[in-house]
């Protein structure tokens, strides 16, 4: 009975310790970046160049996609009536892909239609590599930050395999740990820095292709409206 008592006072003093572990140990993110070395600074640029053309290009196609669905019928009076000019100038006040397609197939009227058809797809194509701007950047963040996170992890293992040549018989944790925390820093950022690139980029491709789709059925109408018998 005696030595059960001294086991069970035994054991509150050392959760104590263990407890009190973690406290010390401790690491802000900013200590826990320095610890990964020059190559988190390339990956941090990586990051801060996928957010920036993340949200410029988002609210771009956002805006892109708001087409006055009201457009077509305006326009569409406006021509019967003859007044083309007036169907240019609500066309050029409407600030949007599909208005200026649009313009551009108006500004062709009394030319054969395989013309007119053809001067709209410039544009649109023209527009859609505006829309696009900044895609291809941020499909290489996607691909290059985890590749720069590997760079990372192997120069910082040979930084730990050179410092264990180093030591010799004396070889400590500590001697290893910069290496160490090099390697698996840099892995982890550059992951979520590609990761989260790659999601965005494919938000932004998806956003695109509904903004495509609404150009094309809108000058598809627009160019019905130039069939129709007079």
């Amino acid at each position: 009975m005696f030595k059960l008592l001294l086991i069970q006072t035994d054991v509150p003093k050392d959760m104590t310790a263990l407890a009190a572990q973690p406290d010390g140990i401790s690491m802000s993110f900013i200590d826990l970046a320095v610890k990964g070395g020059w190559i988190m600074i390339p990956i941090l640029l990586l990051s801060v160049i996928a957010v920036y053309i993340f949200v410029d290009r988002y609210f771009a196609i956002k805006k892109a996609g708001k087409i006055d669905a009201s457009l077509l019928e305006r326009v569409k009076v406006y021509i019967t009536g003859g007044k083309i000019d007036a169907a240019l100038a609500l066309c050029k006040s409407t600030d949007n892909p599909a208005s200026r397609m649009i313009e551009k197939g108006i500004s062709r009227i009394g030319r054969p239609l395989t013309d007119v058809n053809a001067a709209i797809e410039i544009v649109g194509n023209l527009e859609i590599a505006k829309l696009e701007k900044g895609l291809p950047v941020l499909a290489s963040v996607a691909g290059g930050a985890p590749m720069l996170g590997f760079l990372g992890t192997v120069m910082g293992m040979i930084q730990a395999f050179y410092d264990m040549s180093n030591a010799g018989n004396n070889i400590d944790v500590t001697l290893l740990s910069a290496g160490i925390y090099q390697a698996m820093v840099t892995t982890v950022a550059g992951l979520i820095v590609g990761i989260t690139a790659y999601f965005a980029y494919n938000i932004l491709v998806s956003n695109v292709e509904k903004v495509v789709f609404k150009m094309e059925a809108t000058t598809s109408e627009f160019m019905d409206l130039l069939n129709e018998p007079v």
